[in-house]
């Protein structure tokens, strides 16, 4: 009983101090704070045992099932203490905290064959790696509001190995497991655990608003496929902050929604910052795209620092996602050995059906690209358009990437301006920033 005691001390404890802000540094974090509960409950109280051999599948049931139907004023506290817990899939519901102790490790099974299926996302038509149905995420929640998954450094481990093998194998029945999933949610906040081995994306806000993600550890080899540190995608005001992301795919990619599903759902993502996140992967540090069918605008990109990936910043879309990508800026980010440190492109992403529609051309405007510093960087970028549809009012300011000798920018179909650009910007960026749509 005093173990508990001082598990539940230090529960308190955290929480208190992740409500304080930092003074030290801009943040968005406390737009979602993981505020304290009055009630804490240990998910040993519903006959969860931590052995790493014991299936708590349904002791995670009963314990989200208690918080749902008691409604304790202000909400309440799931501790699931040190020790290994696994368990299969299981939703959250409101106002509720999920800690997970220093020493806990939520470990998923992998009983790939009673993984439970839900249906595709309306905006995607389908799952995202095959037709039909989709596995839901290890740990799901769909309609809710004031959520908070937080601890003292717990870790979460989607064992997605056994995943990533039938996607090699090409044995997949449906498309992966997210790690953690939101849908049609707000008010929700996540920090201060570590996510690894992801049987796909790790953190997916879709139709979400107000989320915080902030002191986060996602980690995954870098070969193992489409594990996606966060992917924002139809969601509004969303915060990503203060992490390190080493994975087999983009760090962090915008979306809302694929092809004529996405143009049709019409749900776009607005109002993500990205600030001092950190990390490395064999494709994109920052991505927009490719899935922008809804429009992606109002962005912001700052204080981030890329090494050993492919791009640093990459801008993705094709003929017929439709859609936009506009108001984005990205300012102060350091890369190191990198492949190709910016690219733009309009020929980027596979399509759900032959159904899309060929003339859905998205646009790409209004993108301003500041104070960027790379070393190590094999090419400096690459801003191509598409013809019928050219990326406008592409600024660049103070962009300075060094690497192979006699390394040059490639455009076409692209219009802006460059001023302190090193190696020396294309043509299409020689239009000075005075000229009226490129203000720094």
């Amino acid at each position: 009983m005093a173990a508990l005691h001082g598990v539940l001390v230090t529960v308190l404890v955290v929480a208190a101090a992740l409500l304080v802000p930092c003074d030290a540094a801009e943040t968005c974090a406390g737009a979602v704070p993981a505020r304290s509960r009055p009630e804490v409950v240990s998910i040993t109280e519903f006959g969860g045992v931590g052995d790493g051999r014991t299936v708590n599948t349904w002791a995670f049931h009963k314990a989200v099932y208690r918080i749902q139907h008691q409604r304790r004023r202000g909400g309440t506290t799931l501790l699931v203490p040190a020790g290994t817990w696994l368990t299969g899939s299981f939703n959250l519901t409101s106002h509720m905290t999920l800690f997970l102790a220093r020493g806990a490790v939520l470990k998923a099974t992998q009983d790939t064959r009673s993984w439970p299926l839900v249906e595709p996302l309306p905006s995607y038509g389908r799952g995202r790696e095959l037709p039909g149905a989709r596995h839901t995420s290890f740990i799901h929640g769909d309609g809710l509001s004031d959520v908070v998954i937080t601890g003292d450094k717990g870790v979460i481990d989607g064992q997605g190995d056994v995943w990533w093998n039938m996607w090699r194998r090409r044995t997949l029945q449906h498309t992966r497991p997210n790690l953690l999933e939101f849908m049609h949610s707000s008010g929700i906040h996540i920090s201060n655990i570590v996510l690894k081995n992801s049987p796909f994306w790790n953190i997916h806000p879709v139709y979400c608003e107000n989320v915080v993600i902030t002191n986060m550890i996602i980690v995954a080899p870098h070969d193992s496929p489409n594990t996606d540190g966060v992917d924002p995608d139809s969601s509004t005001n969303v915060c990503i902050e203060d992490s390190y992301i080493s994975t087999g795919d983009d760090l962090v990619a915008i979306k809302s929604g694929w092809d004529e599903y996405g143009i049709a759902y019409g749900r776009p993502s607005s109002g993500i910052t990205i600030r001092r996140v950190r990390g490395s992967s064999p494709f994109s540090g920052i991505a927009i795209g490719s899935e922008a069918s809804g429009g992606v605008s109002n962005v912001l990109v700052e204080d981030c620092n890329i090494f050993n990936s492919g791009y640093g910043i990459q801008i993705k879309t094709n003929v017929g996602r439709g859609g936009y990508i506009r108001n984005i800026t990205i300012n102060n980010v350091r890369m190191n050995n990198i492949r190709n440190g910016l690219r733009i492109a309009g020929d980027v992403g596979d399509h759900p059906d032959e159904h899309f529609n060929q003339l859905a051309l998205p646009t790409v405007d209004a993108v301003s690209i500041k104070n960027v510093w790379g070393v190590n960087v094999q090419q400096p970028g690459s801003l191509e358009g598409i013809r019928n549809s050219p990326f406008t009012r592409i600024c660049l300011s103070n962009v300075k990437l060094f690497g192979w000798r006699n390394a040059a920018w490639k455009c076409r179909d692209v219009h802006g301006a460059a001023l302190g650009v090193q190696p020396g910007p294309c043509a299409e960026l020689t239009t000075s920033l005075s000229s009226g749509f490129c203000s720094y």
